[in-house]
């Protein structure tokens, strides 16, 4: 066996950079961005008013003028405009250009206008005010968006902006979940006494969706030759390859001899962890990639948050994730010399810090412990087997 760390190397050591693509703006959204977003123009490009009302020059004001005649109206998306006489006003919207020769906007909530005469109902403005200034956000050439980001809704407003109406984006990987073992039948199907319904494959499908990386599912039964021939299928359509069940030691457990035997190269089985210790992973001559979990639902959950999430994160050229560091709330004792991926309940505590209270559960079976998980705890038990509350440990959201 190796350890969790030296697993977790190895498995980022294997990533790879998938092609781009360039897709249009509309359909980008969740995607990781392949290119610099840079500012084509100032942000605003303009001095742009921010209230309806008029413009003036504040000196007069300050001279104590508080009627002003009105030369005209600046339209939002109207040419700039020229203050022709200065003891003037020009009435003006949002969004317009800030006519030229004027300095402050006063809104029309302060003012009282009638015959093309404004006057002030306020005694104090401040010089400049209602103005958003030409470049105060960003300047041309600015950069906006490095490579790397995902692409929300904020993005795609920016890329609208200036003028991107297709976005170079990482091609995301193809993925096929394979579900193994006789006693699974399809969630929409009713289970006879010895059977279950699939669940591993829809959790792990979920979790990929969190990447906008999609997937297909897959099943086989316990048949050798079968997986040999399903494996087969599966590679010439897909980069990545997730198997559920059938890599531990039993008799049907035929997943680590069906992979050798379809020529693909294990870098690891077996990980000093619980749970997951049977977990597999290897690569193939083609680049191909390949995990190979444990069938049980927290193992194969947790070896998924642990090591498949942040290995497509840094296919996808996304940061790492970082990982938060939380308070056990009490006493644990852990026998095993092997690391104890514990799954807990976070709180938010008044003084802000997250505090992890422990889901024993009744085991890696117990995949219905999940739904009141946020995640699992790393607890290091070779060399000790006892964690004292209050001690610092570091923590995988789910």
């Amino acid at each position: 066996m190796i350890t969790v760390a030296e697993a977790y190397r190895i498995v980022l050591e294997h990533t790879k950079s998938y092609i781009l693509e360039e897709a249009y703006l509309t359909d980008t959204l969740g995607l990781v961005l392949a290119e610099t977003i840079v500012a084509d123009r100032d942000f605003p490009p303009y001095d742009r008013v921010t209230m309806d009302g008029i413009a003036i020059r504040y000196d007069h004001f300050a001279k104590g003028q508080s009627i002003f005649e009105i030369e005209s109206v600046a339209a939002a998306g109207s040419p700039r405009l020229i203050l022709q006489q200065r003891q003037n006003a020009i009435e003006v919207m949002t969004g317009a250009s800030l006519p030229v020769g004027v300095d402050t906007v006063v809104r029309y909530e302060d003012l009282k206008i009638e015959a093309k005469r404004a006057n002030l109902q306020i005694d104090t403005l401040q010089q400049g005010q209602n103005i958003h200034h030409k470049g105060s956000d960003r300047s041309h050439g600015d950069i906006l968006i490095k490579p790397g980001a995902i692409i929300n809704a904020a993005a795609v407003a920016i890329a609208a902006t200036v003028g991107k109406s297709k976005l170079s984006v990482r091609m995301l990987p193809s993925v096929a979940i394979l579900s193994t073992g006789d006693e699974l039948v399809e969630i929409d199907q009713k289970p006879e006494s010895h059977q279950i319904r699939t669940s591993n494959s829809y959790t792990i499908q979920a979790a990929l969706k969190n990447l906008r990386v999609e997937s297909q599912r897959y099943h086989v039964h316990d048949n050798q030759a079968g997986l040999e021939h399903k494996l087969q299928e599966i590679f010439n359509q897909h980069d990545i390859v997730i198997i559920s069940g059938g890599v531990s030691k039993g008799k049907f457990d035929f997943v680590p001899a069906a992979l050798k035997a379809v020529g693909v190269e294990k870098k690891f089985h077996r990980v000093k962890q619980r749970p997951g210790k049977p977990f597999w992973f290897g690569t193939s001559p083609e680049g191909k990639t390949v995990f190979a979990l444990p069938g049980n639902p927290v193992s194969s959950y947790m070896c998924t948050i642990r090591y498949i999430l942040p290995y497509l994160r840094k296919c996808l050229g996304l940061e790492p994730l970082t990982i938060k560091q939380v308070i056990l709330s009490e006493d644990i004792t852990f026998k095993p010399t092997l690391l104890y991926m514990l799954p807990i309940k976070l709180e938010n505590t008044p003084g802000g810090f997250d505090m992890a209270h422990p889901l024993k559960g009744n085991g890696s079976g117990d995949f219905a412990n999940l739904i009141h998980t946020d995640g699992f705890l790393e607890l290091d038990a070779v060399g000790r087997n006892d964690f004292k509350k209050g001690e610092v440990h570091s923590f995988w959201e789910s």
